[in-house]
């Protein structure tokens, strides 16, 4: 990656490359708290304090990957705010199936997955003014030109890369410009539109619905068959007793697979 990146539209710009950084949510919010503009993004080629969720390590060797974060500033409740990760991951999910067509699906909340491997995990944290969101710092990890070698050897099985999939070395700027054109087109239209349009195309690229899961939140375990999303973006259940569970946060895992990376 490097400075000659231009952005198509107003999501990344400006963009704020850098060598090496601890995180690149880190470094936006620093930027967030001093006045920077929606659309601003900071992309790093490597990060020494990568952050996935509920405080995971996210892999992040130079010169491999993609790793950036953007700045949003939906107008919206805080409650709503979680509905931006599975905006992201609509986008996110899109531009991988553009090589990887058929096999690219959506893990609830926040992953997406090559082939029932992971390939892309979206942290995002927000600053709330009062009862509305102020911004959203969105960050997105996605496994571009990882080798099978260069994964820890407990997440071989589990993790997967552009280049893993294909067989061929992925253009790290191209391939950042294309997402960040699919995802301003899906920011726009959830602005304009609402969530309901999000939730569809959400549920037709899912790949748990159907499926038996367990998800952790804290002490409580909810276990069953996903079968839908609410109007909010909660995750549906339906477990062994027919009883519906509505799931609003926690961590998910396929049963018999260990996916929650």
């Amino acid at each position: 990656m490097n400075a000659d990146f231009v952005s198509s539209g107003w999501l990344g710009r400006p963009v704020h490359f850098m060598e090496e950084v601890d995180s690149t949510n880190s470094r936006l919010a620093g930027l967030a708290h001093r006045g920077a503009t929606e659309g601003t993004a900071v992309i790093a080629d490597c990060q020494t304090r990568g952050r996935g969720r509920l405080g995971r390590v996210w892999q992040s060797p130079p010169g491999r990957n993609l790793y950036v974060s953007l700045l949003l500033k939906p107008d919206l409740p805080a409650e709503q705010a979680p509905q931006i990760t599975l905006v992201t991951g609509v986008a996110v999910a899109e531009a991988l199936s553009r090589f990887c067509p058929g096999v690219t699906t959506l893990k609830w909340p926040n992953d997406v997955l090559i082939g029932g491997k992971k390939a892309c995990g979206i942290l995002t944290e927000m600053r709330t003014r009062g009862t509305r969101v102020d911004y959203v710092i969105v960050g997105i990890g996605i496994n571009l030109n990882m080798g099978k070698e260069d994964f820890p050897e407990e997440l071989r099985s589990i993790a997967t890369s552009l280049r893993e999939e294909t067989g061929r070395e992925i253009d790290r700027v191209d391939f950042a410009k294309a997402l960040f054109s699919v995802l301003e087109t899906w920011y726009d239209r959830y602005r304009r539109m609402g969530f309901a349009v999000v939730r569809e195309r959400w549920l037709a690229l899912s790949g748990i619905l159907g499926r038996t899961v367990s998800v952790r939140n804290g002490d409580k375990k909810v276990e069953g068959t996903a079968f839908d999303l609410d109007p909010s973006g909660a995750l549906m259940i339906l477990d062994k007793e027919g009883r519906q569970e509505t799931v609003y946060a926690g961590d998910i895992s396929l049963t018999g697979e260990n996916l929650c990376c």
